[in-house]
C-alpha cells in the first residue's frame, strides 16, 4: 500500500525513507543515514544516487571529513517529502476513526517499545555471533527515540 501511494511521486519506499531522515535530522553522510535506517551503506548509496539524479538531494563537502560527503535535501526534495507526508497524514486521518486519541497514543507507545526491544535483541544476537564485547554502534544510542 505504501509503495503504491508513492508511485505518483516517483519515489520508492527506500528513497522516501532517506528523504525523511534528511528532513528530520538534517544533512548526513551515507553511513549515518544507513545507521538511522538500519540498512547497509551500499543500499542507502543506491537510493541516494537515484535521489541525486532526480534533483531531490545533493552532496556537499563535509567539513568534518574530506572523503565522506554530506547528503542534503534540495528545495525540491524538501517540498516533495513535505507533500508526501501531508498526503500520508490525510490518508491516515480516515483510519481508526473509532479509536480515541488516547488509544492511538497508547498504541504508538507500545509500537515504539516493541521496535526498541526488537532492535536491542537483534543487536545483542549480532554482537553475540560476532563476539563484539562492546555491543554498541553509533546509531544505537538513539533507539529509544521515535
Amino acid at each position: 500500500m505504501v509503495e503504491a501511494s508513492l508511485k505518483p511521486s516517483g519515489l520508492t519506499v527506500g528513497m522516501r525513507a532517506v528523504l525523511e531522515v534528511l528532513a528530520q535530522h538534517g544533512p548526513a553522510t551515507v553511513p549515518a543515514i544507513g545507521e538511522r535506517l538500519d540498512l547497509a551503506r551500499q543500499g542507502v548509496q543506491r537510493h541516494v544516487n537515484d535521489l541525486i539524479e532526480r534533483g531531490h538531494v545533493e552532496s556537499r563537502t563535509n567539513p568534518e571529513h574530506r572523503r565522506s560527503v554530506l547528503i542534503t535535501l534540495t528545495e525540491t526534495g524538501s517540498d516533495l517529502i513535505n507533500k508526501v507526508g501531508e498526503d500520508e497524514l490525510q490518508h491516515l486521518s480516515g483510519m481508526a476513526q473509532d479509536c480515541t486519541v488516547q488509544e492511538i497514543a497508547a498504541a504508538v507507545k507500545v509500537l515504539q517499545a516493541l521496535n526498541r526491544d526488537v532492535r536491542r535483541r537483534a543487536l545483542h544476537l549480532h554482537n553475540h555471533q560476532t563476539g563484539d564485547a562492546n555491543g554498541q554502534r553509533a546509531g544505537d544510542l538513539q533507539l529509544d527515540q521515535p
